[in-house]
């Protein structure tokens, strides 16, 4: 029962995340900048700190204005009348939203101004040398475009059921990405052992079906692969 609870916890909390992106126009371009975000540093030979840096101002962003969508539907819940009590939260809340994305933007001229250069071929070579930054990136990849997948087509929950396989999309990714690091022919095979059973679980569990275990699949080994071609 504990287990169950805790994942309707998750399931609640991810929902909170796919209605946010649904209904609001602002998140869902929060999501698209987080992504291009997300995939140009993969040019850039950033530090752990600079990289929890942009985590972190990622974050914040995405927190400020879930919190703002949630403001907002409480003060509609609570009246649908002009109020100036409720213009004042709601003007609070975006300003937050405002203030989080003000520090967005300056986080990444610090960060990325400099680096804006003609040099991009050295920034390469020293990105071919860091594969666990690709398998990374291209693991948040795939897990957004999951959600995003999920919002769109709008069945199951974030963590059980829906179009596509959530899990099925992960385990294929890191199944991948172990094959072009390792370059070994035993852990390739054992990761995609590993990576079929996840999806048979999740198909034998009725939790999805076939097809939606195979379109996670084809997405986690795409997008891997192409990540891996492009940057490494």
């Amino acid at each position: 029962m504990k287990i169950k609870k805790l994942i309707d916890s998750f399931n609640y909390a991810i929902e909170g995340i796919i209605y946010a992106f649904k209904t609001e126009k602002n998140m869902k371009i929060h999501f698209v900048a987080a992504l291009f975000v997300l995939v140009l540093s993969l040019f850039y030979n950033f530090s752990k700190l600079e990289m929890i840096a942009i985590i972190v101002t990622i974050s914040l962003v995405l927190i400020a204005e879930m919190i703002n969508t949630a403001i907002e539907t409480i003060v509609d819940l609570i009246t649908d009348e002009y109020h100036a009590l409720a213009k004042i939260a709601k003007d609070v809340a975006a300003g937050a939203v405002l203030i989080s994305a003000l520090n967005a933007v300056f986080v990444a001229y610090l960060l990325f101004f400099h680096r804006l250069n003609p040099w991009v071929n050295i920034l390469l070579t020293r990105i071919r040398n860091s594969p666990t930054h690709i398998t990374f990136i291209t693991l948040i990849v795939v897990m957004i475009l999951t959600i995003i997948l999920k919002a769109y087509f709008g069945k199951g929950t974030p963590l059980r059921g829906g179009l596509p396989s959530g899990h099925s999309a992960i385990a294929f990714c890191l199944a991948t990405a172990s094959t072009f690091i390792s370059k070994n022919m035993l852990i390739s095979t054992i990761s995609f052992i590993m990576a079929f059973l996840v999806a048979q679980s999740r198909v034998e569990g009725k939790i999805h079906s076939a097809f939606q275990v195979i379109v996670g699949a084809i997405i986690g080994i795409l997008i891997t692969i192409l990540f891996f071609q492009i940057f490494k």
